[in-house]
């Protein structure tokens, strides 16, 4: 699947480190919406670079457990070595696609998500697996980002000129991406279909302060398919963009537009 392949891209995984600064300034936020106690069992769905579940383990102690799933090799890869160094002992990580697999170490008191479920494919199905593993009354948290117009620091639509329109889902499939959950009716309506319970969103403002390469680069243009001849086109318009939200440092104040869905088993 297009997802599977993008995100074990070399070029991909590579920059995460960069990008993530978007996605780690919701943590807290989150995290605050689950409210995790000592001893409970938690499973974070599209672990990334590993942040969010070792941020996880340390709020449910040596008593609890924070396992990370994600379809990345190399992030999986890079959120275990971020695991050893800051000796989070019950932390685990694995390749696993939650939309489809069988999860060990369940089952989990907890299940959380900071931007990792906009890719599910099928996402009823997907919402369906994942209450599977958990306890009766266990608990569901996820950050998605709220409509694109009120995500400026996106740059998709600025470089749609210059690549190819993705082409349509296969039957029974749905589009992905970043802003497939937008709609909070959808959310609450997939989330109901998967069996959960009283699915509530929350919508929130933040900024975060990131460098222009957290959002693209010469790479990602090659990656999405930018005719290089197109490069200084594309660029232009990408600062055409960003310009209003560039300090005078360079630094982007990015703002992001975010809603906390929350959930029971």
């Amino acid at each position: 699947m297009a997802e599977r392949r993008r995100w074990n891209d070399d070029y991909w995984a590579s920059v995460w480190p960069r990008r993530e600064v978007l996605t780690s300034a919701v943590t807290e936020i989150l995290l605050s919406h689950l409210a995790l106690d000592e001893c409970e069992r938690v499973l974070d769905i599209g672990s990334g670079g590993g942040k969010l579940t070792i941020a996880a383990g340390h709020l449910v102690g040596a008593g609890g457990s924070a396992v990370g799933v994600d379809i990345s090799a190399p992030l999986v890869a890079l959120a275990r070595k971020r695991a050893a160094d800051a000796q989070a002992g019950t932390v685990s990580f694995c390749v696993a696609d939650a939309q489809h697999d069988t999860l060990a170490g369940g089952p989990f008191d907890v299940a959380v998500s900071q931007f990792g479920v906009m890719f599910f494919d099928e996402p009823a199905k997907a919402f369906a697996n994942i209450r599977r593993h958990l306890v009766s009354g266990g608990r569901l948290g996820f950050a998605c980002w709220q409509a694109i117009e009120q995500n400026p620091w996106f740059v998709g639509a600025a470089l749609a000129s210059f690549i190819a329109a993705p082409p349509p889902p296969a039957p029974g499939k749905t589009s992905t991406g970043p802003f497939s959950l937008s709609n909070p009716r959808r959310v609450r309506e997939i989330l109901a279909a998967a069996g959960w319970n009283a699915p509530t969103g929350t919508a929130c403002e933040l900024v975060a302060r990131v460098d222009s390469d957290a959002l693209v680069d010469d790479g990602q243009l090659a990656f999405l398919g930018v005719p290089e001849a197109s490069f200084d086109d594309a660029r232009r318009a990408v600062d055409e963009q960003l310009d209003p939200q560039r300090d005078s440092d360079g630094k982007i104040n990015a703002p992001l537009a975010v809603q906390i869905f929350t959930a029971t088993a």
